[in-house]
């Protein structure tokens, strides 16, 4: 088993690092501080990404991306994950491969455009009453002639107010298994501005300023058959397929944050002096350090694995499941930990550690919350044996 980068991949890391270090790092105090990301700056960012080749490095070739496999894509998201995430996230887009089921027109309209630059998507999921349970929304889709009325509220919608048009996913629909009723899925895309869709502010957030939330709402939203987004009750499956890599996505972001953490409390640790020598010395410091960097080691070891089964075309949904598990708890622990080492001056905003432990937090709930990923590493467990 050769777990060394290739030259391609080495380079890969070398220049997302720069430009994470020479290019967002500047600005992390600005977003810190104020919780915006200006406009101007924003427009600025966006361009020099797209101009070093780093903006959707996690689309194919043949719309426009990069192409990278997943495990190079892992390594490049790592890297962007040292930083504010406002910074990196918006700034250095990688649109959702949701859009990758984009056909004919839409290919023009929304997924083209949107890997160059050109467009930004938000993609409307979570309700107020459904969270984790996505088969339990309440946004409604009913047909009427050959167009769909749309009406429900959607929330917590990350950067819904700088985007252009919205994934939303809706209730189409019911049939009946063997768990009762559940609503059927359908995916639409619809532009900002259109009759009967308003996007209103949403709520403060004590993790990633900068990177806002809102609130979407829909009242006779008429939208076309044209706005479907792969097949009509289909979105269900849609979802699934973007599910996987957006997990794989934040662990290795977490990765990245965790990577710093470590290098800023292993630094403090040999410059800060108490009782006449390094604090590195005491085993309360040491330990701490030590355990901090077997924690990171295994869960980048747990992310790379999941990203080369995706690669060969093997993984399943329990190898994201653990990935993500895995990597959003050693960030908390790591993120704690770091700032223990460094005491009262942890918290403090003249370093990013304070802004790392509070970014920590939200990474065990968004995309699937550590019960979530629980429940289906359990479950693939079980189901083999009949359980």
């Amino acid at each position: 088993m050769d777990f060394s980068l290739t030259d391609e991949q080495q380079m890969i890391v070398k220049s997302t690092r720069d430009f994470v270090v020479n290019e967002l790092y500047p600005h992390e105090k600005e977003i810190e501080d104020g919780g915006v990301l200006r406009d101007e700056l924003y427009q600025e960012l966006k361009a020099k990404a797209i101009d070093a080749g780093l903006y959707a490095a996690n689309m194919p070739v043949e719309v426009g991306g990069a192409g990278l496999d997943t495990v190079s894509w892992v390594l490049y998201e790592k890297e962007l994950g040292r930083t504010n995430y406002a910074l990196h996230y918006s700034c250095v887009g990688r649109p959702s491969n949701i859009l990758l089921a984009c056909e004919g027109a839409q290919r023009d309209r929304y997924l083209l455009p949107t890997v160059r630059g050109e467009r930004t998507e938000c993609l409307a999921m979570t309700e107020p009453g459904a969270g984790s349970d996505l088969r339990g929304m309440k946004t409604s889709a009913i047909a009427a002639g050959g167009d769909f009325i749309i009406n429900g509220t959607k929330h917590f919608i990350s950067h819904a107010d700088h985007a252009d048009y919205v994934i939303l996913f809706a209730a189409s629909g019911e049939e009946t298994g063997g768990q009762g009723v559940r609503r059927k899925i359908t995916a639409f895309l619809i532009d900002m501005g259109h009759p009967g869709f308003e996007v209103r502010p949403g709520y403060k957030n004590v993790s990633h300023r900068g990177y806002t939330n809102s609130i979407l709402e829909f009242h006779d939203c008429r939208v076309p058959k044209q706005a479907i987004l792969g097949e009509v009750h289909r979105g269900f499956e849609v979802a699934n397929t973007w599910l996987g890599a957006t997990r794989l996505q934040v662990a290795a972001t977490c990765l990245g944050r965790a990577e710093r953490a470590l290098e800023l409390a292993t630094q403090w640790a040999v410059d800060r002096v108490q009782f006449g020598q390094q604090i590195g010395k005491f085993q309360g410091v040491s330990f701490k350090l030590a355990d901090m960097a077997v924690e990171l080691r295994a869960a980048e070891l747990m992310v790379l694995a999941a990203a080369w089964k995706r690669d060969q075309g093997t993984d399943t949904d329990a190898d994201m499941a653990m990935a993500k598990l895995k990597a959003s708890e050693m960030l908390a622990m790591v993120a704690d930990e770091a700032l223990q080492i460094h005491g009262g001056m942890g918290l403090m905003s003249d370093l990013p550690l304070e802004r790392i432990w509070r970014d920590a937090r939200i990474e065990r709930i968004w995309d699937g919350t550590s019960e979530v990923q629980r429940h289906i590493i359990s479950r693939a467990l079980l189901r083999p044996l009949g359980g």
